[in-house]
């Protein structure tokens, strides 16, 4: 299944471990926006002029690389990369990546979020160069990996302005939901066989931010499952969750109709008092500019919850 997929490419990329390669490296400096300095060095990575024909084969990437305005200079994005709608869209695979089908673009600078098929090693023999973005543990990751694209991109000022954008309304979010007596504790869906992700995960770190209990915790508690645990129907009745939250609505059709239906899910506070979340899996899986978005649905979901 799709979902399940995903949570194992997830789980392969927190194993990875870093962001982008480790910290920026000493060498350029991005200057004003279309003006930067060149040679620039981020990520690991080190071009000697700004990049004009870009090949993103991760989504979060994509959405990234057009919220700093560096969208002009994309030549082609993965089949999943679905937004934003104007992402021109193609046959390569993040999943499967080919150097042959990928090189074809004619890229200056690639961008994946593994190293799947040894591709950076397929690609540096063609001489084309790959930042390596693996999927964030926490924000701080994303806004770093915002940062390393703006200074590869020559838009350094466009993505310092965009991360302290998320900053702000991150925080001002959080701030707005009033603090409860009693956390309340939650279910998070990764899809219908019940995998779901833990505190420890980017997902676990963001409901974290409004001090909510994760009943996955203890499916996994010293990480040998990365994170990603499969609950079972049994100990998600017990844990008896006060929210759940679906990120498979668009990739298994889960709804709070499908979860209400489920055998024995009647018991659980969260069906008893429809406080059933669906989430859009996209915006629930990218964790880049509209994790704001992902953020303001978890804020607005414990707010409507009765103190």
């Amino acid at each position: 299944m799709k979902r399940v997929l995903t949570a194992v490419v997830a789980t392969t990329a927190l194993l990875l471990g870093g962001c982008g390669g480790g910290s920026d490296e000493p060498g350029g400096t991005a200057g004003p926006s279309g003006s930067a300095a060149y040679p620039v060095t981020a990520g690991g990575v080190t071009l000697e002029r700004r990049p004009e024909r870009i090949v993103s084969l991760a989504p979060t990437a994509t959405e990234m690389l057009f919220a700093i305005g560096a969208g002009p200079q994309v030549a082609a994005v993965d089949d999943q990369s679905t937004y934003p709608a104007d992402a021109p869209r193609s046959e390569l695979s993040g999943f499967k990546p080919n150097a042959e089908a990928i090189a074809a673009k004619n890229p200056d600078l690639v961008v994946v979020s593994d190293d799947l098929n040894k591709i950076v090693d397929q690609l540096a023999k063609l001489k084309i160069p790959v930042l390596v973005a693996p999927a964030a543990k926490t924000l701080d990751d994303s806004y770093r990996q915002i940062d390393q694209l703006g200074d590869l991109t020559g838009h350094g000022d466009e993505a310092a302005a965009l991360t302290e954008r998320m900053r702000t309304q991150i925080d001002k979010i959080v701030k707005s939901v009033p603090a409860r007596k009693a956390a309340l504790s939650y279910y998070y869906e990764l899809d219908p066989t019940l995998y779901s992700a833990t505190s420890s995960t980017f997902i676990g770190s963001i409901f974290s931010l409004f001090a909510l209990e994760n009943v996955a915790d203890p499916a996994d508690p010293d990480g040998a499952k990365s994170g990603y645990p499969q609950l079972s129907p049994e100990a998600l009745i017990k844990a008896n969750p006060d929210l759940i939250f679906l990120a498979d609505t668009n990739c298994c059709k889960q709804s709070p109709a499908t979860v209400k239906a489920r055998t024995g899910w009647a018991a659980i506070t969260a069906v008893q008092k429809d406080q059933i979340v669906a989430l859009d899996d996209d915006i629930a899986s990218r964790w880049g500019p509209r994790v704001v978005d992902l953020v303001q649905s978890v804020a607005d979901s414990v707010a409507k919850v009765p103190a």
